[in-house]
């Protein structure tokens, strides 16, 4: 189910390069977004850590070649210098290897937010007209940072929901607030695509602390 997936994923990206080859950002967007509700499948499926971990390793890798040898450029960013995919890839691995299987509301959180609040808000920013400033070469928006806090949020409230449902702690709303503003500051430092790599990190650990 797992590579289903995945493989309808990166067919949708590759369908959207060819219809829409002047828009390059986004099929990567649709790999960037469509992988991250993977993990709620392994959660579901309750795929064991030596499964998980070493796919995720090899994942990064393949996605690690893929950059820099361009065979499925439709994953990769070429308007712009850009290790997001690989950091992308790394960073769900280094989820997966601190709290699979035991805590996956953490990594959950961490890609969650990843997915859809930078995903969403790399579509929506260039899109809708607002105030725009640059930060580390990176260009921002008013638009697609707001996008970003709100979908983070929702994301959150969500897996508490999942939590619930599951018997498992999760934070409170001051604390899911915390969290969505700390995941939207480090999205404003993107260059080279290094939010890839915080942005979960930092998510998924604020989710563990602030558990009560």
């Amino acid at each position: 189910m797992v590579l289903t997936w995945l493989a309808s994923v990166v067919a949708t990206a590759l369908l959207v390069r060819r219809l829409r080859p002047e828009q390059r950002e986004w099929s990567r967007k649709v790999v960037h977004i469509g992988t991250g509700p993977v993990i709620l499948l392994a959660w579901w499926l309750q795929i064991d850590r030596w499964v998980a971990l070493p796919a995720a390793a090899l994942v990064t890798v393949a996605t690690a070649l893929n950059h820099r040898l361009r065979v499925l450029p439709a994953v990769e960013d070429v308007g712009r210098h850009s290790y997001g995919t690989v950091a992308y890839g790394a960073s769900i691995t280094a989820l997966l290897a601190l709290y699979w299987p035991q805590q996956p509301l953490p990594v959950a959180a961490g890609i969650l937010v990843m997915a859809g609040g930078d995903g969403l808000a790399g579509l929506v920013g260039p899109a809708v007209p607002s105030p725009r400033w640059r930060l580390l070469g990176q260009g921002k928006s008013l638009a697609g940072t707001a996008c970003m806090a709100l979908t983070s949020l929702v994301v959150l409230l969500a897996l508490t929901g999942l939590a619930a449902g599951s018997g498992l702690a999760a934070p409170g709303l001051g604390a899911l607030l915390l969290i969505a503003i700390a995941a939207t500051a480090l999205e404003q430092l993107s260059g080279y695509g290094i939010d890839n790599l915080t942005v979960p990190l930092a998510t998924a650990l604020l989710w563990q602390l602030l558990t009560p």
